[in-house]
């Protein structure tokens, strides 16, 4: 009898895992974007050039969605590489130990329409916090090109820096604790 159980509950958690869609990054169709407040006048936007994200969901409407991203530190990009280059050191990202930061979600609620409140936890640094994203999600539709669903997202939320001992509060700084997110991009269903 035991054994039937067993037999039983393995096969159901194996039909449960079937089920689950598979939706990874186009990577040639998006961008993993911030902007940060610099001597209080005025913005600079930055991105990251390599990073990956995926997400599974068994539901049509997607609220059982998953989130995983992460994106390689020393990737930093604010074109000006002196800047780019300080971002890399120590008090910053330092990217020699730390090379790489991770989001994972922990909730995906629909708002109304296509909106939806993304709620995860963000690591940098080796610190872990819990974010909130605004996030857009557009579709699914067939890709006629290449015979596979597709979704949009666009996403947006912001952090503070210091949460995660980047840069200081001193003067010297002069950058907004705010960092502000922005992430656009297009995901395909791989299986």
């Amino acid at each position: 009898m035991k054994l039937l159980m067993f037999v039983m509950l393995l096969s159901l958690s194996s039909l449960s895992l079937l089920a689950q869609d598979t939706w990874t990054l186009d990577k040639s169709h998006t961008r993993v974007g911030f902007t940060v407040t610099h001597h209080m006048i005025s913005e600079v936007d930055g991105n990251f050039k390599e990073y990956d994200a995926s997400f599974t969901t068994s539901k049509e409407d997607f609220l059982d969605a998953v989130f995983e991203f992460s994106a390689q530190t020393a990737s930093i990009n604010t074109d000006f590489e002196m800047r780019d280059g300080h971002l890399r050191e120590e008090d910053y990202f330092d990217v020699e130990n730390y090379p790489t930061l991770n989001f994972k979600s922990t909730s995906f609620t629909k708002i109304a329409g296509d909106q939806y409140k993304v709620v995860g936890d963000l690591t940098i640094k080796g610190v872990t916090k819990s974010v909130e994203l605004d996030l857009w999600l557009v579709g699914p539709q067939l890709n006629e090109r290449v015979q596979q669903m597709e979704v949009g997202i666009k996403a947006t939320g912001s952090i503070k820096r210091l949460d995660y001992g980047i840069g200081s509060n001193l003067p010297l700084f002069n950058v907004s604790d705010q960092i502000d997110l922005r992430i656009l991009g297009e995901f395909r269903k791989t299986n």
